[in-house]
């Protein structure tokens, strides 16, 4: 099916057949083109690198990327891969951040080398130096590699079940850990997204997502290589600042495929005026994937009515489902098909039961599908506790089989063994990768619903986080959205519900804390019968998100409980005030505005 063995052949190819062709376009703020890479060019500076590190003589060794968003980044991971070296991909270090992410993963590693740009050489030789952990590293400039000629570059010798990099997992749930995935998942993988997408030679990327993470490198940068078509990239930063530049790209660069997480969608929903709506031609998007997160038909429909003037069709939408430890693409739909939605009895969900819902349903749960699996991939719904299947319309732990399913988890036998050597103590069928969601199937089709790790359970009852946030963000114009957290604590013998929520900066000198709490709490127990018994209101920019975006649920509760959340108002009920003293004695210290007590 797939002719060749490694990406490197692939780029090699390309530079001889497609030498003049631009892969690779990095567009400044303004949309405008900063730089671009030919293939020839590329293939050129990941030669140049690969020489440099194949001069250090240490083959299979961990290199970390430490790149700012940018085609120098593009050129390191190619010069791992030419030099037989394993490439760790990893967000730079930021002034007045915390590095201890950064520093297990390069315990983890055992990374001895890690390179850079030029421009960002200095600050972070300075920074290491005051970190004893990462001050052994052997740091480069891979845009100063100028003594050796590309002609000394010695091909490795790699096949499909060459380690190509390891990618570390973004701690939403948990500590770091690193997926080793091969050249052979990565084709198998970069397969399946051609099909499913059914890329051509006429498809057009554009993408704003991190480069460094398995969305924005394995289903951007690498599927264009991979089928042989542009890539027009920006800066994260410069789509959160301004949503409406990432559509802006798509208009003016006639993109056929590009995607994000749900939230990305809401942005632009939120931020994109209807002068900036006015400009846009968005008639090409034939791809617009939606995956890392929930997929919510809320945003689907919004989207839809907020920008068919400029040109987009519902059926662009394609939902789809993916994890690093399956390389990045598990499932998604029919490229032509409108998305596939559910309308589900929420009481029915919380007994882990996937109901059509009645007529007479005053609150259904609507759940959209995650399309179906492709080539050699199989789901199969497994009751976590008992391991066996799942009938038809009970929600179970999704598990998943396939060539895409990566090598485990670096340096954690006891780990990979667990999560990617799962068999069903019924059927006896496996291995399975244990992917920690919670899903059922109908129809062919792959509905997740959750978590679960993130699963709330409040007297017997299974409520998903993420409804409860959804809930929260449309209860009152001044919250963000996406950008709120609900999770419980145990007091007393009984789990308690705590709200975090990021309040907008325009709302911040004139927010009523009594009313947008009130109106929390009153939207909670309205669409959940739940009582709220926490509500901490934050500052703008200061939720704990992983490097890809996703809210950490377990770091907010953290947060919580070490009184270390940026607070801006907040209010407990009793039980919490009398049992929780610590926790709200140093959350007075962030010089919270107000306690609100709400009756």
């Amino acid at each position: 099916m797939v002719k060749y063995d490694n990406l490197v052949e692939i780029l090699k190819n390309r530079a001889i057949n497609q030498k003049n062709d631009i892969s690779y376009t990095f567009l400044n703020k303004s949309c405008e083109i900063k730089n671009s890479l030919t293939y020839q060019e590329l293939h050129q500076k990941a030669s140049k690198i690969a020489a440099y590190l194949q001069h250090l003589d240490k083959k299979g060794m961990r290199v970390l990327l430490l790149y700012p968003p940018g085609l120098e980044f593009i050129a390191a991971f190619f010069g791992c891969l030419y030099a037989g070296c394993i490439a760790v991909p990893i967000y730079p270090p930021r002034r007045n951040h915390k590095l201890s992410r950064l520093e297990a993963i390069v315990k983890d590693a055992e990374a001895s080398v890690a390179l850079t740009t030029k421009e960002l050489l200095t600050n972070i030789e300075n920074t290491f130096r005051e970190h004893p952990k990462l001050e052994k590293l052997h740091l480069v400039a891979s845009d100063n590699i100028t003594t050796l000629a590309m002609d000394s570059w010695d091909e490795p010798n790699i096949n499909r079940e060459t380690l190509a990099f390891i990618q570390y997992t973004s701690g939403s749930t948990g500590n770091p850990k690193g997926v080793m995935v091969s050249h052979g998942n990565l084709l198998y993988n970069e397969k399946m997204l051609e099909i499913a997408f059914e890329n051509t030679n006429k498809t057009i990327y554009v993408s704003w997502l991190p480069l460094f993470h398995d969305m924005g490198l394995i289903g951007n940068i690498l599927q264009s290589v991979y089928v042989g078509v542009p890539c027009y990239l920006l800066s994260p930063l410069a789509f959160i600042q301004n949503p409406s530049r990432w559509l802006q790209a798509i208009s003016l660069y006639g993109a056929t495929v590009s995607g994000a997480p749900n939230f990305a969608y809401d942005l632009c929903i939120e931020k994109i005026s209807p002068e900036e709506r006015a400009t846009l031609d968005l008639s090409s998007w034939q791809v617009a994937f939606n995956g890392a997160e929930p997929v919510r038909a809320e945003t689907l429909e919004r989207f839809v009515d907020t920008f068919e003037s400029c040109g987009f069709r519902k059926e662009a939408f394609y939902p789809c489902y993916g994890m690093a430890e399956a390389t990045l693409f598990i499932s998604g739909g029919l490229k032509t098909a409108d998305p596939v939605i559910r309308s589900l009895e929420s009481k029915a969900m919380e007994q882990n039961l996937a109901i059509p819902v009645a007529d007479d349903d005053k609150n259904p749960r609507k759940i959209v599908s995650c399309g179906k699996t492709w080539l050699d991939h199989k789901i199969v719904i497994v009751n976590p506790e008992s391991l066996t299947l799942c009938p038809p319309n009970q929600i179970g732990e999704i598990w998943v089989s396939g060539s895409s399913i990566t090598l485990g988890y670096w340096n954690k036998p006891l780990e990979t063994e667990t999560v990617f050597n799962a068999y069903t103590a019924d059927t006896k069928e496996g291995p399975f990768l244990r992917t920690g969601d919670l899903g059922f199937y109908s129809d062919g089709e792959l509905f997740v619903t959750g978590r679960k790790k993130d699963v709330i359970i409040i007297r017997g009852r299974n409520h998903y986080p993420q409804d409860l946030e959804f809930t929260v963000q449309n209860s009152h114009p001044a919250l963000e959205f996406a950008l709120g957290a609900a999770f419980t604590v145990e007091v007393e013998s009984l789990e308690r519900l705590i709200i975090v929520q990021e309040v907008k900066r325009s709302y911040l000198r004139q927010i009523d804390p009594t009313e947008v709490i009130g109106k929390i709490c009153q939207a909670i127990t309205r669409e959940h019968e739940l009582q709220v018994d926490g509500v901490f209101l934050l500052k703008t920019n200061s939720i704990p998100k992983t490097s890809s975006g996703k809210i950490q649920r377990y770091a907010c509760k953290k947060g919580y409980l070490e009184g270390n959340l940026n607070v801006v108002a907040y209010w407990s009920n009793n039980i919490l005030q009398q049992n929780q003293k610590t926790t709200l004695k140093s959350l007075d210290k962030t010089e919270a505005k107000n306690e609100i007590i709400l009756t």
